[in-house]
């Protein structure tokens, strides 16, 4: 999130003051510095790290001619330090020369004193939208260059083979996919690499966790908002069906969305178009939508919990992910994968398995599947010494054999589905001592999910 601070620079205080309140009623945080000297300090401790991240400033506004440091002398110098600043130059001294120089220097604009209020604040809005899209544009190229093709995905197993034969199948197509699959199977890595296999790779791929934020926050993120359409909507806001406009949205945990968000969600899809908070007219959107849920979402749709009409728009084609004890087989390419790629990252030498611990590795049950395997590795490399993992450095539990999922059987006379939920809920979260994220883990579903579940159902631990 890049913050909305800008750094003034200008000799004369009643300008700085200006600009300031100016700035500040658009929503701005503003520094007013009156020489050139003190910006540089101001913009050198942003680079260096002196300065929180809230306190760096992407913009900067200098007059041309000033005492001590000349604007253009400071617009230089200034981008040596931060070659990404965006630099506005305002004089009343202006001419082609000046002009031409700044942008040669790169300068995003140059405004003549006086300047109409409305000009400045349209100047440096369309500043703030270049320096966005500079950095979208990175974080794409990075990503492009990061993951190009399927090789992200570890396996050979006959599972794996189908799912790579799927995705390379669906991709060049626009429909929308359903992801499903216990936690830590990978659905956002499967999301990503039909992504980058669509016509649609050159552009933005967003992701959003569903379950990880409130209605209302949900609902801005998703479809954006308008300025003033509640307390702290200071500017319009793009929602992520926006900002995926020409890629891929991905919605995960879609199952734990409510009802009004699953309303707007249907007509996004149908319609193609979404009406943000507070606005009156719809916009219109162009961009892939693929889900996914470690929730059964026909079980949702019979207790009430999740729409039909939406569950058929989002599943056009599903696609269900193998749990890691259901692809035993795989367990010892990604465990290399995950120990070559650790050992790497923290700059040690080489590791390999002991035959005995990759016996461990192989036949433990992965609740928490391929996120769980890669945790557990992690962890022996940074505790073994050694150049070998043994047994004494894997978790107690994958050396015990103890991560196969619980075991239940609904009491004869459960009248409905809640209270079988419920009752389910309450046996694993005794057998794992109240311990909710090994409870998340053994259920397949987010932590979050577990406090709401309790929530609902007024479930407390017991003493």
């Amino acid at each position: 999130m890049i913050p909305r601070n800008i750094l003034i620079v200008d000799d004369e205080i009643s300008m700085c003051d200006f600009l300031t309140v100016i700035l500040s009623n658009e929503g701005y945080k503003v520094k007013a510095v009156q020489d050139g000297i003190e910006a540089l300090k101001v913009l050198q401790n942003r680079v260096t790290g002196v300065s929180p991240a809230q306190e760096q400033f992407p913009c900067m506004i200098t007059d041309l001619k000033m005492p001590k440091m000349d604007g253009l002398t400071l617009l230089k110098r200034a981008r040596e330090i931060a070659p990404e600043l965006g630099v506005v130059v305002i004089t009343a001294y202006a001419s082609l020369q000046s002009a031409v120089e700044a942008l040669r220097l790169g300068a995003m604009d140059y405004v003549t004193k006086p300047f109409k209020v409305d000009e400045i604040k349209i100047v440096i809005e369309k500043v703030f939208d270049q320096i966005i899209l500079r950095q979208e544009n990175l974080h794409l190229r990075k990503q492009l260059s990061e993951r190009t093709d399927l090789d992200s995905i570890i396996g050979k197993s006959e599972e794996m083979r189908k799912l790579l034969e799927m995705i390379r199948r669906v991709a060049p197509t626009d429909s929308t996919i359903l992801i499903t699959g216990e936690s830590g199977t990978g659905k956002e890595l499967v999301a990503q690499a039909i992504h980058l296999q669509s016509r649609r790779a050159k552009g933005p791929f967003v992701s959003i966790n569903c379950g990880a934020l409130p209605e209302t926050l949900l609902e801005s993120e998703l479809f954006g908002h308008t300025k003033g359409s509640f307390t702290g909507a200071i500017k319009n806001k793009d929602g992520l069906f926006k900002v995926a406009d020409g890629g891929t949205l991905f919605l995960d945990e879609v199952g734990e969305t409510s009802h009004a968000i699953q309303v707007k969600l249907l007509r996004a899809l149908q319609e193609k178009e979404i009406m943000p908070v507070g606005a009156t007219q719809p916009i219109p959107v162009d961009c892939r939508v693929l889900a996914a849920t470690n929730a059964n979402l026909e079980s949702k749709i019979q207790a009430g919990e999740f729409r039909t009409d939406l569950f058929y728009r989002l599943s056009v084609i599903p696609i269900h992910l193998a749990t890691l004890r259901e692809r035993r087989d795989d367990i010892p390419l990604l465990a290399n994968h995950f120990l070559k790629r650790i050992c790497h990252q923290n700059s040690l030498e080489p590791k390999i398995f002991s035959p005995e611990a990759m016996e461990k590795l192989i036949h433990y049950d992965w609740p928490g599947n391929v996120r769980e395997l890669e945790n557990a590795i992690e962890r022996s490399v940074i505790l073994e010494e050694s150049p070998t993992i043994t047994v004494d450095t894997l978790p107690g539990k994958i050396v015990s054999g103890s991560g196969q999922k619980v075991t239940f059987f609904p009491r004869p006379g459960s009248k409905t589905l809640e209270e079988l939920e419920k009752e389910y809920l309450v046996r694993v979260l005794e057998q794992t001592n109240w311990q909710k994220k090994q409870a998340a883990d053994i259920l397949g579903i987010d932590a979050s999910t577990i406090y709401r579940k309790m929530q609902r159902y007024g479930i407390t631990q017991k003493t």
